[in-house]
């Protein structure tokens, strides 16, 4: 019922090949949704979130008929994908509309999205007795990993630019146990570097696994199951290397193809103006050309993203679009997702600034129904947090030193009432 083909060519691809061997593009597994009825998947997801046993209350396991097969005593699940989706009024305000929901993917067990993709790409190589998982990263996919790894008795090593990435993800990566290698060069230099090697040495767990693609695309359906199967107008996400483009596009189509949903939102991926290759590509309608990236929001900072064609495939297939915002533009809308109570790291916050010039534009209507993907939580980055409130930036929010605390209520209650 689910099949291993080439990405672009069609092919049948062998399980443990890094590309397709006729044309060398990424493979992904196809679903025959034809061999599955809506309501049973519908009935199933609604019997297990009620179920104690750990697959069921997992996000990702929960769906385990839309995956590839892992034997059970295989899968290594640390509740992944059970995360929440709020309102934000705030946020809604800031872009111009009149309502909008977060999808908080950072509520995962390791703080990112990461985790959903992570549990299937790691199950499966502890099925295949893979010993040692490896992985570039710019801090969220080697947290991810490491923890992961763990569970399953595996070693896990990391190549990321370590001087470029938050230090609180380079600690937590080191805390699960993972060994972590400092390349000389930036993340695109250290994806090379694991994609070369040998895979009988090392799975190899970016998103250029089509394993890691498949636990993703549940996020799609975890969303939908949050709406009573009813798919928004706009779902607008941060794009780094695109694999979560690639996974969330194919979610929805299946979703779609399933009867699970009566439609397909419309995708917006938001690239950082520092780093967009795939905004450059969209734009003028040519192939991506890569750039050395340079941006804050240190999550996306790729300038050579590996999933380009199949994101540019899901975008297409969904009438979405593609765009670049500034540094600053994500520096604000973070703060201004925090105000709604919800923390996130600055690479999520670039689908709350793409989405505020999206209405503007009208590309997106002010009555849409719209969901904004945050990919990582505010711990993962506290430092730049601490930074942006230290400045004079619009939303900045500095401590007060020095008042006398009774005058000091005194005046927030009067500039209140």
């Amino acid at each position: 019922m689910i099949a291993l083909r080439c990405s672009a060519c069609g092919l049948a691809v062998d399980v443990d090949a890094p590309v397709c061997g006729a044309c060398g593009e990424l493979p992904g597994f196809v679903l025959d949704t034809a061999a599955f009825r809506a309501g049973d998947l519908r009935e199933r997801a609604r019997e297990r979130r009620s179920s104690i046993e750990p697959r069921d209350r997992s996000g990702v396991w929960r769906f385990r008929e839309l995956l590839p097969p892992v034997a059970d005593d295989a899968i290594v699940t640390l509740r992944e994908g059970d995360v929440p989706l709020y309102d934000a009024p705030r946020g809604a305000a800031y872009a111009g509309l009149a309502r909008l929901a977060y999808l908080h993917l950072g509520m995962n067990p390791t703080a990112s999205f990461k985790d959903a993709g992570m549990t299937v790409a790691i199950s499966h190589a502890r099925e295949r007795g893979a010993r040692v998982a490896v992985c570039a990263s710019t801090g969220n996919t080697a947290a991810s990993m490491a923890a992961y790894a763990a569970r399953a008795g595996m070693t896990a090593v990391v190549l990321a630019p370590v001087d470029g990435i938050s230090p609180a993800k380079v600690a937590q990566t080191l805390d699960y146990g993972a060994h972590v290698v400092a390349v000389d060069g930036d993340f695109d230099d250290a994806l090379r570097a694991v994609r070369a090697l040998d895979p009988a040495l090392a799975a190899v767990v970016n998103s250029v696994n089509p394993y890691r693609i498949e636990g993703q695309k549940t996020a799609a359906y975890v969303l939908l199951e949050l709406r009573a199967w009813r798919a928004p107008d706009w779902v607008v996400l941060p794009g780094g290397n695109l694999g979560n483009t690639s996974a969330l596009g194919k979610g929805f189509r299946e979703a779609h193809a399933l009867g699970l949903a009566d439609s397909i939102p419309h995708l917006a991926v938001v690239q950082a103006a520092g780093a967009a290759p795939f905004a450059s590509a969209w734009n003028s309608g040519t192939d991506l050309i890569p750039v050395r990236a340079q941006t804050d929001a240190t999550a996306i900072r790729i300038g050579a993203p590996a999933s380009w064609k199949k994101a540019r495939a899901e975008v297409r297939g969904s009438e979405g679009t593609v765009l670049a915002v500034e540094d600053a533009e994500i520096a604000d809308a973070r703060a201004v997702i925090g105000r709604d109570g919800v923390g996130c790291e600055p690479a999520s916050a670039a689908s709350l600034a793409g989405l505020r010039r999206l209405v503007d534009a009208g590309t997106v209507a002010r009555d849409a129904d719209v969901v904004c993907v945050l990919t990582g939580h505010v711990l993962k980055d506290t430092a730049y947090a601490a930074r942006y409130h230290e400045s004079g930036a619009r939303y900045a929010n500095a401590i007060v030193r020095g008042s006398a605390i009774a005058e000091y209520l005194a005046a927030l209650l009067a500039v209140r009432a």
